[in-house]
C-alpha cells in the first residue's frame, strides 16, 4: 500500500494515531511486537502483533524519509564502527558514524565485511548535505577502512586532507552507542529477511537521532517537542501525545528504567500545563 504526503494513513484499517503510537512505541522503547498489541488491547483496541509488525514495515523508512531534510549538521570527527546483525541465522554488518559528542552521522546494513561494504558506507555518508566533510575519521583496526578511503580520495569523493586515523580506545563512543540499537534489535530474535531487518533498523535509527538532539529546533532534553516532531511529520492529532502518558504507566509493569519512565511522562505533563487540562479521559 503506497504511502501519499497528504495522506499517509490512506486505506488503513485503523487511525493514524493509533498507527503511528504503536510504530513509535516499538521504535523507541525494548518492546517486543507482542508487548506493543498487549499495550494496545488494555486500551479497547484489538491488534494482533503482525498488524504493528506491518505498521513498522510501512512507516519507519517514512519516517527516516521525512525526518532528514530537518537535521542538523554535526562535526568534523568521525568515529565509524560496525556491529553485526542476525539476519536468517547469518550475521548482517551494520555500519554506523557518530560523531565526537555521540550524535548519529548514518548508518547502513551491508551483506559483507570488506573494502566494498566500506566504501558503500562512506558514500552513503558523504552524499547528504547535512553531513559535513569530516576533518579526521576515527576506526578500528579493521583493514578494510584504509583501502576504502584511499580508493575515495583517488576517485575525489574525499579530500586528501581528510586524516585516517586508527584508535581503538577513541571508538568507545561509537562501541557504547550501538546498545541503543542492539538492545532493541534482541528482542526480535534476529530478522526474516535483509529488506524487513533494514527498513525496521532505519526506524529504530531515526527515532534516536531525535532522541539524542539531532532535529533543529528539539532539543536532546525537551521529549515533548520529540513527539509533537514526529507527530507534525505525519500531521497526527493531538491524540498521539495522549497515548504516551499511559504508556509510561505501562513501561513501569516491564521494569525499564526510572529515566525512561520519567521522560514519557513529561510529555503529557508539559502538554497539560500548556493546555491547562487534565488528563485525557477517553484514553
Amino acid at each position: 500500500m503506497s504511502i501519499t504526503a497528504a495522506r499517509p494513513f490512506k486505506g488503513r484499517q485503523y487511525s493514524g494515531e493509533v498507527i503511528l503510537t504503536a510504530v513509535c512505541w516499538y521504535l523507541r522503547y525494548p518492546l517486543a511486537y507482542e508487548h506493543v498489541a498487549e499495550l494496545l488491547a488494555e486500551r479497547g483496541l484489538a491488534v494482533d502483533a503482525s498488524y504493528i509488525w506491518r505498521w513498522v514495515q510501512a512507516y519507519a523508512a517514512e519516517l527516516n524519509k521525512r525526518c532528514r531534510p530537518h537535521l542538523k549538521a554535526t562535526n568534523k570527527s568521525y568515529r565509524v564502527d560496525e556491529t553485526y546483525i542476525k539476519v536468517k541465522g547469518q550475521e548482517k554488518y551494520l555500519y554506523r558514524a557518530v560523531d565526537s559528542t555521540g550524535q548519529t552521522i548514518d548508518f547502513l546494513l551491508t551483506a559483507k565485511r570488506d573494502v566494498a561494504a566500506a566504501k558503500r558506507f562512506f558514500r552513503k555518508v558523504f552524499r547528504s548535505s547535512n553531513n559535513p566533510i569530516p576533518r579526521v575519521i576515527n576506526v578500528d583496526k579493521n583493514p578494510a577502512y584504509p583501502a576504502a578511503i584511499r580508493a575515495l580520495k583517488r576517485e575525489g569523493v574525499l579530500p586528501r586532507r581528510v586524516r585516517l586515523r586508527q584508535c581503538k580506545y577513541l571508538n568507545n563512543i561509537v562501541e557504547q552507542d550501538h546498545r541503543s540499537v542492539k538492545k532493541r534489535t534482541w528482542l526480535a530474535k534476529g530478522y526474516g529477511s535483509f529488506q524487513s531487518a533494514w527498513r525496521t533498523l532505519e526506524g529504530i535509527e531515526t527515532v534516536n537521532m531525535i532522541r539524542k538532539g539531532r532535529v533543529r529546533w528539539v532539543t536532546k532534553d525537551d521529549v515533548s517537542a520529540q513527539a509533537r516532531f514526529v507527530a507534525k511529520l505525519f500531521a497526527s492529532l493531538p491524540k498521539f501525545l495522549s497515548l504516551q502518558l499511559h504508556l509510561a504507566l505501562d513501561l513501569c509493569s516491564l521494569k525499564l528504567s526510572n529515566r525512561t519512565v520519567i521522560s514519557v511522562l513529561l510529555i503529557h505533563v508539559n502538554r497539560c500545563f500548556r493546555h491547562k487540562k487534565g488528563l485525557s479521559k477517553k484514553w
